[in-house]
């Protein structure tokens, strides 16, 4: 094995290449390469200097996350620090690519930083469900301020190299050859004959701080970082930096990482971060298949999700066309789509340049000619089969050869779609969810004819427009909506049995679900599911138990939100109570003979969580899922499942697959055919099996 450190001297400056591909992660043999590295600098009286160097793309990317959960061994990163700390000459970090978390750990300890242009700082472990834990929640408030620091750690998003100099984090923007520039920063430094400036020695934007720094930042995340424990431990972590002198400050940071990295959220939120990488893998897809190239694309439909479509194409710099049938849908379309980008400008989100050239690449057209030398078309019409298949019909006559024909369906069998053209090997689904600009799931669904490279384009496509893509099996609902089924189903059921709107919604919330269950239809509107519902009841059993509550209250014209009534009525935004809904519920009950009781928050939880359990395994058995940790990225980035639970497959194997077994069976005797246990479930449970165990 080569050394993972390359030691060279240049012009009596000792040059360090960190050379572990692909991200240079700080392995423990990249961690003792450092501190020998450093050792044979400081004995060598020819040398004057050292500079820290990253081989290949980038710096030094992080810790090697292939170390997390197993024994840690020596060198630790600490230990690396404290020595860049004893030199006796001067050590300075030259960063491209991306310095993140131990790897800017590592360049906030030497004397000096400096960067190309393109390169990016930050310290994102708070997104892997630990805080940084080698100093940098103590160094970076001292370079930087404490604010600064906790816009930084807490939101774990990278700074760019401009940013991170003027912010003061780095020294100086190197415009040409990085190693140059960065050996003659060190000549210069020992020419001028700097002081070493060591980080934890500086305390001057650590002093006097107003605690109320702390206490605002905390009501400022409360919301968004409800359930988590590292963002609260980042802020400690923080506050600990410029309330105690740097050796405790540095204790305290180790105590707290310690303790999130025994937190089961941190198993959770690695298992989402390998998750989400690991969705990209297409098992059977030839090697060698190469996905199309999509230079251009047209959405049909200019409703909510057609003009949510469109967006992500012109925020990845990609041309769009959408067509609607009269002229009024079409303007009234590009105008939603115009007012949402100029509150993203008025918010500070985007800048008025972005929005410019973003509604510059999106037109409208009310001729399907217009769209057919499109690279993809992307339907998002009514949810109504007879309606999507005389879409694919036209679009069969007038999109190029090659074109993927793609449907936006949230539910219904991609193959009879694709049954109206010539071409079903063009054919696919690409679930995106609502709003469509902003939900980063991207359901791919592969229809039986589906061609690789259709596959491939389209799962290549979701990492083009920022989405995480999971490719799924046809059936009904595919894999997020054939779940959610049981979800909403066992919700209303509880509703007849005993509980309100707001308890079910309070427990779920509770859980860690950004929304209840009645809150998200309410949002989502209440039509939608009543048009679906009605379109299947002929399929329904007649002997099957059927809730009737939603379907009431949409014949009553509450619709949701849109309408100011729906399970809840409406204040603006504000969801309250109301006596209007209690009677439904009461009658649907009595009509069915159901007595009432006190529900539990507990059983609210099982009966609603254990159901996507139930159906995930059985999608996992059909092959409608690749693997279990598919249905876990579905329910984390479409549905608002808490990242900090890992998804429901993932958290029901923390719980123990045997106990969430038992629990089944137990409402499967009380409450009949819809609690059947799937057969996966039972031959993991009993086996002492997890999802993945062979």
């Amino acid at each position: 094995m080569t050394d993972p450190i390359r030691y060279a001297v240049q012009d009596g400056v000792a040059v360090l290449t960190v050379e572990n591909p692909p991200v240079n992660a700080l392995s423990q043999a990249v961690r003792a390469g450092i501190i020998a590295g450093l050792d044979k600098a400081d004995a060598d009286p020819a040398v004057s200097a050292a500079v820290i160097i990253g081989g290949g793309r980038t710096f030094i990317a992080g810790a090697d996350i292939r170390e997390f959960g197993k024994p840690p061994l020596q060198p630790y990163l600490p230990q690396v620090l404290e020595r860049i700390e004893a030199m006796t000459k001067p050590v300075v970090a030259a960063l491209h690519g991306t310095a993140l978390g131990g790897g800017f750990e590592v360049a906030l300890t030497c004397h000096w930083r400096v960067a190309v242009e393109s390169g990016q700082v930050g310290l994102p472990e708070v997104k892997l469900g630990v805080i940084p834990g080698s100093g940098g929640t103590q160094r970076l408030p001292r370079l930087i301020g404490p604010k600064q620091a906790l816009d930084m750690i807490v939101s774990g998003n990278p700074i760019p190299a401009k940013k991170a100099l003027e912010l003061g984090v780095l020294d100086e923007i190197v415009s040409g050859d990085l190693l140059e520039g960065a050996i003659a920063f060190a000549k210069k430094v020992v020419a001028e004959k700097r002081p070493l400036r060591l980080v934890r020695d500086l305390n001057d934007k650590v002093s006097n701080v107003d605690p109320a720094v702390f206490t605002d930042y905390r009501k400022s995340i409360e919301r968004k970082a409800k359930g988590f424990l590292a963002p609260w431990r980042c802020i400690d972590a923080v506050e600990a930096a410029c309330n105690l002198p740097i050796a405790e400050g540095l204790k305290k940071e180790r105590e707290f990482f310690f303790e999130c990295m025994d937190s089961p959220q941190r198993k959770a939120q690695i298992h989402a971060f390998f998750a989400e990488r690991e969705a990209q893998k297409i098992p059977d897809l030839p090697a060698d298949v190469k996905p199309r190239q999509i230079r251009s694309a047209a959405v049909i439909g200019a409703g909510t999700m057609g003009g949510g479509i469109a967006m992500n194409f012109a925020n990845a710099g990609i041309p769009v066309k959408i067509l609607e049938v009269s002229q009024e849908a079409l303007a009234r379309g590009l105008g939603v789509i115009e007012k949402n980008y100029a509150t993203s400008v008025q918010r500070g989100s985007m800048k008025q340049e972005a929005m410019d050239r973003a509604m510059k690449l999106i037109s409208g057209t009310q001729r399907y000619e217009d769209i057919g030398d499109a690279d993809i078309v992307i339907e998002a019409v009514f949810e109504e089969m007879a309606v999507k298949k005389e879409v694919f019909g036209k679009l069969d006559k007038i999109m190029k050869p090659g074109a993927i024909l793609a449907t936006n369906t949230s539910t219904l069998d991609i193959d009879e779609i694709a049954s109206a053209t010539k071409r079903p090997q063009d054919v696919i689904g690409t679930h995106f969810f609502s709003p469509a600009n902003v939900m980063r799931l991207l359901e791919n669904v592969r229809g039986a004819k589906s061609s690789p490279e259709t596959i491939a384009t389209v799962m290549a496509l979701g990492k083009t427009l920022k989405k995480v893509p999971v490719l799924a099996g046809n059936c009904d609902g595919f894999i997020g909506n054939r779940m959610l089924h049981g979800y909403l189903r066992e919700a209303s059921f509880l509703l007849e049995e005993g509980a309100s709107p707001e308890q079910v919604d309070r427990a779920l919330e509770e859980f860690g679900l950004a929304m209840g269950p009645f809150r998200m239809s309410d949002l989502a509107g209440l039509d939608v599911g009543w048009r679906i519902r009605k379109g299947k009841a002929h399929l329904r059993p007649k002997d099957e138990r059927y809730s009737p509550v939603a379907d009431r209250l949409c014949e009553m014209g509450r619709f949701g939100q849109k309408t100011g009534a729906g399970f809840y009525k409406y204040e603006g935004r504000n969801a309250l109570p109301d006596p209007v809904v209690r009677d439904v519920i009461l009658q649907a009950a009595k009509e069915q003979g159901i007595e009432r009781r006190q529900i539990s928050d507990e059983e609210i939880v099982q009966r609603c969580m254990y159901p996507l359990v139930n159906e995930g395994a059985k999608i996992l058995e059909e092959g409608i899922a690749i693997r279990a940790s598919d249905i876990d990225i579905v329910y984390l980035f479409g549905y608002g499942f808490p990242v900090y639970r890992g998804g429901p497959m993932f958290w029901a194997e923390q719980i123990g697959l045997d106990k969430v077994l038992a629990t089944i069976r137990g409402f499967h005797k009380i409450h009949g055919k819809f609690w059947e246990p799937a057969k996966l479930l039972v031959e993991r449970a009993e086996a002492g099996k997890g999802w993945n165990d062979r």
